[in-house]
């Protein structure tokens, strides 16, 4: 569980070095999270451009894409997979979407995330990740994706790098063989990262008027918030692995490739 120092990636990490219950790890180098990649500058930042990345997955809406474009390395190949395209559809844009608007307005922040109701936004958010078609969808693309040969080293990546980016991680480190715990410890990881990214906005959010503990909720992420998404797949389907099979299309084979792929032993 390694943070890549980067001077134009927010965020970013190497899943590499998860322990799996079978006494292997998670391979280095192959499989990345990161925030949005609109600053990428691979000539000034020397880190990044080592990792050779062929592949990136975008999470994002399409406003958020069109307001922050992706900056890709050469030659790689982008795969958009818009997980809560069903929620901009009917009418919603969530908070995970829409960070820097609600820290840019404290007032309406606090009236819609203020007193607790974050956290229960939040918990509905993660609960969409796994019943929505469009995070589904995406979801599966994703995993389907990291078995194609040539795919890796693969980057995916949301606004912030936390939400739909943290299940993205908490799936694929599942079907690997992570433990509870070491899934758990790998979604909780990047609250320092995100904080740090998001400091200035931070400040500028509470010399307004906000709370910070408000602020904290936005750009931070909390075991409830795992724990709404993984008791959704229990109540639905049982297991992590039928949720993936049966609930994102990804066969079994597709599944032996992944763990053949993204291991180490």
């Amino acid at each position: 569980m390694n943070a890549i120092p980067s001077t134009t990636v927010a965020n970013l990490r190497d899943l590499g070095g998860v322990p799996l219950a079978d006494g292997g790890t998670v391979r280095s180098g192959v499989l990345l999270r990161s925030g949005q990649l609109h600053r990428l500058d691979l000539a000034a930042d020397p880190a990044v451009a080592a990792l050779g990345v062929r592949t990136v997955v975008d999470f994002r809406t399409a406003a958020e894409r069109d307001a922050r474009p992706d900056r890709m390395p050469p030659g790689g190949r982008l795969l958009l997979a818009d997980v809560l395209a069903d929620e901009v559809a009917a009418g919603r844009m969530p908070a995970a979407a829409r960070l820097r608007q609600l820290l840019a307005d404290p007032a309406a922040a606090e009236q819609e995330l203020g007193g607790g109701r974050g956290r229960e936004m939040f918990e509905s958010i993660y609960r969409a990740f796994v019943t929505t078609e469009s995070a589904r969808a995406s979801y599966g693309a994703f995993l389907n994706e990291l078995a194609e040969p040539g795919a890796t080293p693969l980057l995916f990546h949301c606004t912030a790098g936390k939400d739909r980016t943290g299940w993205a991680a908490t799936i694929v480190l599942s079907v690997l063989g992570a433990s509870p715990d070491a899934v758990r410890a790998e979604y909780l990881s990047v609250n320092a990262a995100v904080r740090e990214a998001f400091a200035p906005l931070v400040e500028g959010f509470t010399l307004q008027g906000g709370s910070p503990e408000t602020a904290l909720g936005i750009i931070g992420v909390a075991p409830e918030y795992l724990a709404a998404a993984l008791d959704e797949v229990d109540a639905r389907y049982g297991s992590m692995e039928a949720y993936v099979t049966d609930g994102l299309g990804v066969t079994p084979s597709t599944l032996t490739r992944l763990r053949e792929h993204l291991t180490s032993r």
